[in-house]
């Protein structure tokens, strides 16, 4: 099923696609600023060179002392500094730099986000770097590439690679990462549950592609978790005008923008959620959400929950803030921990799935970082134990569970 699902998944991944969930921008200073210091190992962001073009110099090609590592980051059209998806796996090389301060990274924007010139921006560069970090699932069919130079590393973000034909495979030279993200969407399921006011509750997401699934599902299993175990009354709002199908063209409802870079879309969706009475919405959309976090700034008494990062910064409205938590996948902290194994000779090639059981998801708690009750705050910890020990398993796109129907649930 698993491969078979993977061969779906790259005919459906030809289209355009901006990696990241997270709305808003607020936060994109600090990776913009730190992208064009030398002295912390950056480089200037750069386009991915067209094809048949050699990079130019300083611009495509890491230049470090002696034997320290040489690193590119090819992401999306929205850069390392959107304030989100790629934003925090930039960060992660930041922070590896910070403590291996010889090393180099150059940022490579992909301008179209389409998979073939994704896979293409890759091979371009591959001759000039140790280590190759890809966000996003349309870096999956690096596989061959990563075959045919097995000096360099991958670290691939959201997706697992594949062959020439779609085929999920495992490379030594690979550590791919997906996340459980149906965890953080349960959480923040739970919270907008037993925070709303109305009793009205929704989720706004891009493209209905597995991850953007997950934390859909996951949200309405932490919803339906609240009602059944913790008394709250929230009812979660869908239109179905903007319902998703997936990559089996399976409709999965929910709210979908259908991009991750249509802001206006993305207001119009959360303006008509807000209209239906939603007080307290999740934005898993992208770019598409900072539409939703305007409608939320120009209604009265809507929150709103961030994705993939702590956007906080991001819901400043005035001297208010619309930010009610944020659910968290945790993938800098990924990044910085196999750059350090590379280092240390330990790295080796995996496809990993990883969970709150390696704190690679979760939501945020930090004090002047949410707005959340002590007692929300309370439930949160208990439930994250009971995902973290596997009591409570959330519905996920794929892994044939329901959100009304759940481990944990009854």
């Amino acid at each position: 099923m698993k491969k078979m699902l993977c061969a779906i998944m790259t005919m459906a991944l030809t289209g355009t696609l901006l990696a990241g969930c997270g709305g808003g921008g607020g936060s994109q200073e600090s990776a913009s600023t730190a992208a064009q210091t030398e002295t912390s190992g950056g480089a200037a962001e750069s386009q991915a060179p067209a094809e048949g073009e050699a990079p130019a110099e300083g611009e495509a090609k890491g230049e470090a002392a002696g034997g320290a590592l040489k690193i590119a980051i090819v992401s999306s059209p929205s850069g390392v500094d959107d304030g989100s998806f790629n934003e925090d796996n930039y960060n992660g090389i930041l922070a590896f730099i910070e403590s291996h301060p010889d090393a180099v990274v150059t940022p490579v924007r992909e301008e179209t986000g389409d998979t073939a010139a994704a896979v293409q921006a890759v091979q371009d560069i591959v001759a000039d770097y140790d280590v190759i970090v890809c966000c996003g699932f349309q870096f999956a069919a690096i596989g061959a590439i990563a075959n045919d130079n097995p000096d360099v590393k991958f670290l691939l973000v959201d997706s697992y690679p594949t062959d020439a034909e779609g085929t999920e495979i495992a490379c030594d030279n690979v550590y791919a990462m997906q996340f459980k993200e149906q965890e953080s969407g349960f959480f923040a399921g739970m919270a907008a549950a037993l925070e709303t006011k109305t009793g009205k509750v929704a989720v706004v997401n891009g493209i209905a592609y597995p991850s953007n699934v997950n934390y859909q599902y996951g949200f309405e299993s932490g919803v339906n978790y609240a009602n059944a175990k913790l008394g709250a009354a929230a009812e979660i709002v869908e239109i179905a005008s903007y319902a998703g199908t997936d990559v089996t063209n399976a409709n999965v409802g929910g709210n979908y923008v259908g991009s991750f870079a249509d802001e206006a879309t993305g207001k119009v969706v959360g303006k008509a959620l807000i209209d239906q009475g939603c007080d307290i919405i999740f934005v898993a959309a992208g770019g598409s959400g900072n539409g939703v976090f305007t409608a939320a700034k120009e209604a009265s008494g809507v929150k709103v929950i961030g994705c993939d990062v702590d956007q906080y910064d991001d819901g400043a409205n005035g001297s208010e803030n619309i930010i009610l938590t944020s659910g968290l996948k945790v993938m800098g902290m990924n990044v910085e921990k196999q750059l350090t194994a590379i280092t240390e000779g330990s790295f080796a090639g995996a496809n990993a799935l990883l969970g709150a059981d390696t704190d690679s998801t979760g939501f945020v708690k930090e004090e002047g970082r949410h707005q959340m009750s002590a007692e929300t705050v309370e439930k949160l910890d208990e439930a994250y134990e009971l995902v973290k020990n596997g009591t409570i398993v959330p519905a996920a796109n794929f892994n044939e569970i329901q959100p009304d129907d759940f481990p944990g649930l009854k």
